[in-house]
């Protein structure tokens, strides 16, 4: 593994491959539901179960990914056979996702949404979880790491918001037949075919990229025949690391919460602060200062605080208070009325303070998670890098497929009106889907912080257990 810095070009070629999970990730948070729902008309139930269920499915292949990652002999390595092989099938399923066939009834639809959401999934995957794996075996250095992932989440936000802002600015414009942007039909078909063709370049681009470090990357185990049970044991020994299950239990509340913002995010700029799609793209546009600031504060929040804990636990509370709180204050009676001259000001700065705190959150723990390889591999002399990444995702997207679902829920209970208008909608409702979300979103922040206080990797014990494995393998070696 190069011990040596990384430089600024590698940095980047890494980096830039999230921009097709980024693509992928926003569509599916902030659009999907809006469109199969107030567009195609779909029940609310209906999606977000369809969303749940396609998540869930590609989750439990994440895992059998991961492994197989781990383990591939290939005169490419590893990892970047699966990330070349799955460019075009994600394209292609993205694509298909945005433009159904028209003259489907409405169970013809859902099937088709589960089916097409379900590929785009598990291609994604094999791009990803190869891809994500990499940053613990380019460097293992304490604070390289971070940086590294910081470069990813910087382009996998970047990625997400230039869609987005594509999405709201031209291509669900108002016109002759669709006086609200967001409901524009034709609008998605386009951004669908731009997305993907976004997505297979950004993934070609990254691992043609980062191919030069294949030789220097590690080399998998000797090849075994083993049993599915043998199989299923060295992932379970692999998996019941202390840390790793406390990273777990961060992720399994900020996912449910994460998907549960997401989902509604559209309902409540739309309907709850009633902005327009021009605005929603400021807000939009906004993010790309947060990326950026995460990008560069994240190695220097661990440094100041001591540690990548620290630090997480710092920016996990502030991001938790702040959140809802422009929310809360609207509840109260305290904030600028829909349609004030200042009440745009005060969101674009309140969002991009959290989403900077959001971001650097995850760059963090995210950075944490790569510690846990050479953790784990003291207690069960295996690198699985691929198969702690891949377990990672699998609890994230099920669990954020049932936050997304939770907010199908809700929005059926409380009585949303499907093909809303803003301004229309029974101000009672609105004002219950905000006091909902608010308990939500605050129980499920104390959930994460409670988790992440249980990881035990520090900069120190990092350093010992890579010292550690230097003796073992001078050791083995010699002998």
């Amino acid at each position: 593994m190069p011990s040596s810095p990384l430089t600024l070009r590698t940095k980047l070629f890494y980096g830039f491959g999230s921009v097709a999970f980024g693509v992928k990730d926003n569509g599916f948070a902030f659009l999907l539901l809006l469109y199969y729902n107030q567009v195609l008309g779909l029940p609310e139930r209906w999606v977000g179960l369809g969303i749940m269920v396609a998540l869930i499915v590609d989750a439990v292949l994440d895992p059998m990914v991961g492994y197989l990652s781990d383990h591939l002999h290939s005169r490419w390595g590893r990892r970047h056979p699966f990330m070349y092989a799955s460019a075009l099938p994600v394209a292609l399923s993205y694509y298909l996702l945005w433009a159904p066939p028209a003259g489907l009834s409405q169970h013809e639809l859902l099937f088709y949404f589960i089916a097409v959401a379900i590929l785009v999934r598990v291609f994604i995957s094999f791009y990803e979880i190869p891809s994500a794996s990499l940053a613990a075996e380019l460097t293992d250095e304490y604070n390289q790491r971070t940086s590294v992932l910081g470069f990813r989440f910087f382009f996998g936000w970047w990625g997400g918001l230039t869609m987005s802002v594509l999405a709201f600015a031209v291509f669900l414009q108002p016109d002759a037949t669709h006086t609200v942007g967001v409901l524009n039909s034709t609008g998605y078909r386009s951004y669908g075919l731009v997305s993907s063709l976004i997505m297979a370049f950004a993934i070609v681009v990254s691992a043609a990229g980062t191919h030069s470090h294949i030789p220097h990357l590690r080399q998998p185990p000797a090849k075994r025949s083993l049993g599915w049970a043998a199989v299923l044991g060295e992932v379970r020994e692999t998996l019941s690391n202390p840390s790793f299950l406390a990273l777990f239990g961060v992720g399994f509340f900020s996912a449910m919460a994460a998907g549960l913002t997401a989902a509604l995010n559209v309902y409540f700029t739309t309907f709850f602060w009633e902005l327009s799609s021009n605005q929603i793209s400021i807000l939009v546009v906004a993010n790309f200062a947060s990326a950026a600031a995460a990008l560069a504060l994240a190695p220097r929040l661990s440094e100041r605080y001591g540690g990548k804990k620290p630090a997480a636990m710092r920016t996990a509370i502030a991001a938790g208070a702040l959140g809802p709180a422009a929310m809360i204050l609207r509840l109260l009676g305290l904030f600028p009325a829909n349609g004030s001259a200042v009440l745009l000001p005060i969101l674009l700065i309140g969002n991009t303070v959290v989403v900077t705190l959001i971001i650097l959150a995850s760059i963090l723990v995210s950075s944490m998670m790569a510690d846990v390889v050479e953790d784990s591999e003291l207690t069960t002399g295996r690198r699985s890098e691929g198969l702690f990444f891949a377990a990672n995702a699998f609890m994230q997207k099920s669990v954020s497929g049932v936050g997304i679902f939770a907010s199908t829920v809700l929005l059926n209970t409380i009585g949303f009106p499907r093909g809303a208008k803003p301004g229309e909608v029974d101000p009672h409702v609105v004002r219950q889907l905000g006091l909902i979300y608010i308990v939500a979103i605050l129980l499920l922040y104390l959930g994460s912080l409670y988790f992440l206080t249980k990881y035990r990797i520090s900069r120190a014990s990092h350093e010992a257990n890579l010292a550690l494995l230097s003796r073992r393998s001078d050791t083995t070696d010699e002998s």
